[in-house]
């Protein structure tokens, strides 16, 4: 009686663990989550490169399949938003950059918008990378404010996608859209 007690609990034991190591690597697929991962690059004509990896939420609300008001809505006007759901949206640029003007070494950063009801949205690059995307690591680590551009899209993007656009060999435009906004800013390589 003993002996088949034990082969009962160890079963139950063995059992659970094999279920949490199984769970374990679900969550790890990201493809499977409601927001799934997406990416961006851009090369320039010597070769460097920009990567940007980031997780791409949806218009309609995953567990009940209905639309969201998202910029004054998912996303309140004058809060900082880690641009995409899911880990922070990292930004990876193998050259110096001029986004907007503003300087931007090469190395690792993490990108936020600051999005406004009225007046100019901020990306904001900061030095912090590694974190969850949420809470926001604050003013301290940013590298920068950068003013961008926004204006209502030609039609509706369902799901959350950053982009972007050629400009010639050594510059482009880094562009965000979602539901029916557009907000972009310019960047190219510095000889710096």
């Amino acid at each position: 009686m003993r002996r088949s007690t034990l082969l009962v609990v160890a079963t139950c034991v063995l059992t659970f663990f094999f279920a949490l190591a199984a769970t374990a690597q679900m969550s790890h697929d990201k493809s499977k989550r409601p927001s799934p991962p997406g990416a961006a690059t851009f090369a320039f004509a010597d070769g460097k490169t920009i990567t940007i990896d980031y997780s791409r939420p949806k218009i309609n609300d995953p567990q009940t399949g209905k639309p969201r008001v998202i910029y004054g809505g998912l996303v309140p006007y004058g809060e900082v938003w880690r641009a995409g759901a899911n880990e922070a949206t990292s930004f990876v640029t193998q050259a110096n950059l001029l986004i907007g003007g503003t300087p931007v070494p090469a190395g690792s950063y993490t990108l936020f918008i600051l999005p406004q009801q009225s007046g100019p949205w901020k990306l904001i690059v900061s030095k912090k990378t590694g974190e969850w995307g949420i809470p926001y690591p604050g003013e301290q680590f940013d590298l920068a404010r950068i003013n961008m551009k926004t204006g209502k899209l030609a039609a509706p993007v369902e799901q959350f996608t950053i982009s972007f656009d050629k400009r010639g060999p050594n510059a482009g435009v880094l562009k965000f859209d979602w539901e029916s906004t557009g907000a972009s800013v310019d960047l190219s390589e510095s000889s710096k």
